[in-house]
């Protein structure tokens, strides 16, 4: 069994229940510690107490986008080393700010995609 206590902690970011509870077990599959937030809002308060090391999140989400959160985590530097995946289904949009996530995933993205990414991207590793 897994001491999660000892795995970084990785938010997911998604309003879609059913999408972030499967981001939610992938990431735990990959040794994080993880914390589910709906709302863009919600999300920057987090981010205002917590620094976590991954960051899976959607870009079209309620009150706070994405990419509002996205510019917020890479002009904190309390955040410099948070590592940021992108999951959208509008390529359009991903293609505009590729440049300041880590990684970008066109939904549907898979349990195993994103298991093996989270992994790639652990401090572990």
């Amino acid at each position: 069994m897994n001491d999660t206590q000892n795995n970084p902690l990785a938010l997911v970011i998604e309003d879609d229940p059913r999408q972030a509870t499967v981001f939610a077990q992938a990431l735990r599959q990959a040794a994080y510690e993880t914390e589910i937030i709906a709302d863009g809002a919600a999300a920057l308060a987090r981010l205002a107490e917590a620094t976590p090391t991954l960051v899976v999140m959607d870009l079209h989400l309620p009150h706070v986008s994405g990419e509002e959160i996205l510019r917020h985590i890479r002009a904190d530097e309390r955040l410099a080393k948070t590592r940021v995946m992108l999951a959208t289904a509008n390529p359009q949009m991903a293609v505009l700010i590729e440049d300041e996530s880590d990684l970008v995933l066109h939904k549907p993205v898979s349990f195993q995609q994103l298991c093996l990414l989270a992994r790639r991207l652990h401090p572990s590793s």
